[in-house]
C-alpha cells in the first residue's frame, strides 16, 4: 500500500509506529552510569593494554562521570584488572569458544558480571545480570546481549546457588520458575 500526500496534508495518511521510549541519562543510577565507565575503561585495558592507573585518570575527566559512583566504578576497575586471570577461569568453562575470540566488549562485560557476582553481594543477582545484558546491548553487538546473558546466568547458578535457588533477587510479581532460576 502506498502512501499518499496532499498539497495542503504533511503527514502520511497512516500514523507511525510509536516507538519504545529509550531509557533517557537522567533515569540512570549513579551505579549503573559506574559499569558503563568501567566498561569503556576495561576496554580501554583489554584492546590498549594501558595501566589501571592511567586509565582511571583518564576516565575520571570523561563528561558525566561525577554522576557516577565512583567506589562503585574504582571497585570494578581494578577489582576486575587484578582478578583477571581468576575471571577469565570462572568464565572460560562456559564460552562457546575459545577466550580469545570474545569481543572485547563482551569480555569486559562478562567480567564485570563475575566481579559482581563474586564481590558485591548487596547487588541482587539478577540486577546484576540485567544490568550486564543493557550494557551488552548499549555496547556489544547484534545478539552480544544473549550471549552475555547465557554465560552470566550459568555463572550466577554457581557463584549466588543459594540465591539463585530461593528466587532472590526476582521482579516483583513474579514468582521463580521451578527448580531454579
Amino acid at each position: 500500500m502506498t502512501e499518499t500526500m496532499t498539497d495542503t496534508d504533511t503527514t502520511p495518511n497512516t500514523p507511525a509506529p510509536v516507538a519504545a521510549k529509550p531509557r533517557k541519562a537522567a533515569d540512570k543510577s549513579a551505579r549503573t552510569r559506574a559499569r558503563e565507565f568501567a566498561l569503556q575503561a576495561i576496554y580501554q585495558h583489554l584492546v590498549g593494554r594501558n595501566t589501571p592507573e592511567d586509565i582511571d585518570l583518564f576516565t575520571r575527566d570523561l563528561a558525566g562521570f561525577h554522576k557516577a559512583d565512583s567506589v562503585h566504578f574504582d571497585a570494578l576497575l581494578h577489582g576486575c584488572i587484578e582478578q583477571a586471570s581468576a575471571l577469565d577461569a570462572l568464565i572460560t568453562p562456559l564460552l562457546d569458544r575459545p577466550l580469545v575470540e570474545l569481543s572485547p566488549i563482551e569480555h569486559g562485560i562478562l567480567w564485570i558480571g563475575a566481579y559482581e557476582f563474586q564481590r558485591c553481594l548487596d547487588v541482587p543477582w539478577r540486577v546484576v545480570l540485567n544490568e550486564c545484558i543493557e550494557l551488552a546491548k548499549a555496547f556489544g553487538g547484534t545478539d552480544g546481549h544473549k550471549y552475555v546473558n547465557g554465560v552470566l546466568h550459568g555463572l550466577a547458578g554457581q557463584l549466588r546457588a543459594l540465591e539463585v535457588a530461593a528466587g532472590a533477587g526476582a521482579p516483583a510479581g513474579r514468582k521463580p520458575r521451578p527448580g531454579g532460576a
